[in-house]
């Protein structure tokens, strides 16, 4: 069964977070809450981790991983940006969207789209999401906890534990999790694209 930490919303545990970073570094797969839902994570290019959200979610290759960091100036190591693209997506972050990115070469190629070589990122606005990414010291490849025939992702992580025990390895849980999934803006193509709108205000995206 996967273990279960309660943090505290303000202030999360050093000692829950340097757990949850610790069952992440061996390889696990954590559900952990953020400003748009719960979402999973794993260590960057965990391949057995990523086959694991595939059959949890049920999804196909041409799912867009998401990249999932701390602060603004990390992206620049791992998407390519235009200077528009660079402003637009400074000015939203952190919130709850995901930008789908062309990917540069540091990026695992597990995590990409197989056919577009591109990735998703995302800026959570969410004490514990950015605490356990501090204590990891580097960015999670996650994916939005949302169930096979739901739209929304869950919101509860006693749910979470209760149902998905023996597919994921922990749950950290502040009770304060977003509702919603992220919106979803693609920047890859000759115009951007709000490929889902969620709790992320589509508006400075659209025409």
């Amino acid at each position: 069964m996967a273990r279960y930490l309660d943090v505290h919303p303000a202030n999360p545990q050093p000692r829950a977070l340097a757990q949850a970073a610790a069952v992440i570094r061996d390889g696990g797969l954590v559900a952990y809450p953020t400003d748009s839902g719960f979402a999973l994570g794993c260590a960057m290019g965990n391949r057995d981790a990523l086959d694991r959200i595939r059959r949890l979610r049920q999804l196909d290759d041409k799912h867009h991983f998401t990249l999932v960091v701390s602060e603004f100036a990390q992206l620049g190591q791992w998407v390519e940006m235009d200077n528009w693209q660079f402003r637009a997506i400074k000015a939203a972050t952190p919130g709850p969207y995901t930008f789908i990115l062309k990917a540069t070469r540091e990026l695992p190629k597990a995590m990409l789209n197989p056919r577009k070589k591109t990735v998703g990122v995302r800026i959570p606005d969410h004490v514990t999401a950015l605490a356990l990414l501090s204590e990891l010291g580097e960015p999670l490849t996650s994916s939005s906890l949302i169930l096979p025939g739901e739209d929304e992702p869950q919101t509860d992580g006693w749910t979470i534990a209760d149902a998905l025990g023996h597919e994921v390895d922990l749950v950290l849980d502040s009770g304060d999790v977003g509702a919603g999934p992220t919106t979803v803006v693609d920047f890859t193509g000759d115009e951007v694209q709000v490929a889902r709108t969620g709790a992320g205000d589509p508006a400075p995206f659209e025409g």
